[in-house]
């Protein structure tokens, strides 16, 4: 798909190549050995209530069955060593599992309790920031970041809505070389937003601004800094205040360090210099900053893939706004303000070095469908959150297949 961007080389070409986007990753496709692909955790059902009067199916152990032995498929072809799914929908049921290993050394199993790191999932948290300054007043969607932060290149033309809805024409930062041996040369150490902005800014624009849509994780950084100006806060009390504690959620943290909340689950990539999967649970986000340094857990991007899918922090207006989208590279699906909707899943997905998560809410059924791998290694050119959500989709909602593409030629190096 295309938004996953925050896998770096690979996060940008396969979000270009595949229609949907992470968030930040780094070289290019590999993946590691199959782990045994264990699962736990039950499906259970639910009376039927005629405000869930939909095509989606009930959940019942015929169907638990049917989606085990997919995701299961889906295991053993890309190589995912943990991965965590859950599925529900009012008066359907649910359908919750973990399948693979947490911790490849220690071979402890995967649980529903675990935070991974969640990449461009962050976008959504960002932009959401964004909008409830917008509803009071304090930034208008129109306004050029050059009002808010300087040396922007066409800063006077690119409006914050074209940040949000990757239309700037700004570089990528995390397409450039530099930045990429940077980042593979000390994945440990931190970053900080001016330091994104200066890889990116030494570039030309690659179109005028509004022109096209073109995913670019240096249009998060700059909203990062928008709400840091108009605050008067740090990023991350921005975030907890203004989006994860309205939000109710628990588990979700914008981190000021490497450090993951505990427990967690290891993360490992193969975006390194030599293509070598390693364990990059301990790499610091710092570099996706606004655009997908965040983590959390399944309980929590349940109930936020419903939030932010239907505005309950915004004005309706305001999420109407968020909700127009222009197209992407698939025909029928397309991009918002921090958001996709793909095959009507409204949400985002994410993709930063050692995680992916697919976080996603069909308003039609009212359902909610929710991964998380501790992998980014592409399979065959494609993200495995990808493939791990058109398993279960073409189970479920077969009238919406996520992502509805075909697949993609593998990268190169």
């Amino acid at each position: 798909m295309t938004p996953a961007h925050i896998r770096l080389r690979r996060a940008c070409a396969t979000a270009a190549a595949a229609g949907l986007f992470a968030a930040p990753a780094l070289a290019g496709p590999a993946y590691g050995a199959a782990s045994p692909a264990r699962s736990s955790a039950s499906a259970s059902s639910a009376a039927p209530s005629p405000a869930a009067d939909t095509e989606f199916p009930q959940l019942t152990p015929a169907v638990a069955a049917r989606l085990d032995t997919a995701l299961r498929q889906v295991m053993r072809e890309t190589g995912v060593p943990g991965a965590i799914v859950g599925l529900w929908a009012p008066g359907k049921g649910s359908y919750v599992r973990t399948f693979g290993v947490a911790d490849k050394a220690t071979g402890a199993p995967m649980t529903t309790g675990l935070h991974v790191r969640i990449g461009s999932e962050t976008k959504t948290f960002t932009v959401t920031a964004l909008l409830r300054q917008v509803d009071r007043g304090t930034v208008r969607l129109d306004d050029p970041i050059g009002t808010y932060v300087e040396g922007v290149p066409n800063g006077d033309r690119i409006t914050l809505r074209e940040l949000a809805g990757m239309r700037s024409g700004l570089f990528n930062y995390s397409l450039d070389p530099d930045f990429i041996k940077r980042l593979e040369s000390a994945p440990e150490q931190p970053m900080t937003p001016r330091q994104l902005l200066d890889y990116s800014f030494k570039h030309p624009a690659q179109f005028a601004p509004g022109a096209r849509f073109d995913y670019s994780n240096t249009n998060l950084i700059l909203l990062g800094l928008v709400l840091e100006k108009v605050t008067g806060r740090p990023l991350h009390e921005v975030i907890e205040r203004e989006v994860i504690e309205p939000a109710g959620l628990r588990s979700t943290v914008f981190p000021t360090g490497a450090a993951l909340p505990v427990p967690y689950a290891h993360g490992y990539t193969d975006q390194t210099p030599s293509g070598r999967t390693v364990d990059a649970t301990d790499w610091n986000p710092s570099w996706a900053w606004a655009a997908g340094a965040m983590a959390s857990d399944l309980n929590d991007l349940r109930s936020w893939a419903r939030t932010v899918a239907t505005g309950t922090l915004l004005k309706p207006a305001t999420q109407a706004e968020r909700l127009r989208t222009t197209p992407m590279n698939i025909p029928g699906d397309g991009y918002g303000l921090g958001i996709f909707n793909i095959q009507g899943w409204i949400g985002h997905n994410g993709s930063i070095p050692g995680y992916e998560v697919l976080p996603v809410h069909l308003p039609e059924a009212g359902a909610t469908m929710v991964i998380l791998l501790n992998t980014d290694n592409l399979h065959q050119g494609q993200e495995p959150s990808t493939l791990f959500g058109e398993a279960v989709t073409s189970i479920v909602t077969p009238a919406h297949v996520y992502p509805g593409h075909k697949p993609v030629a593998p990268q190169s190096r």
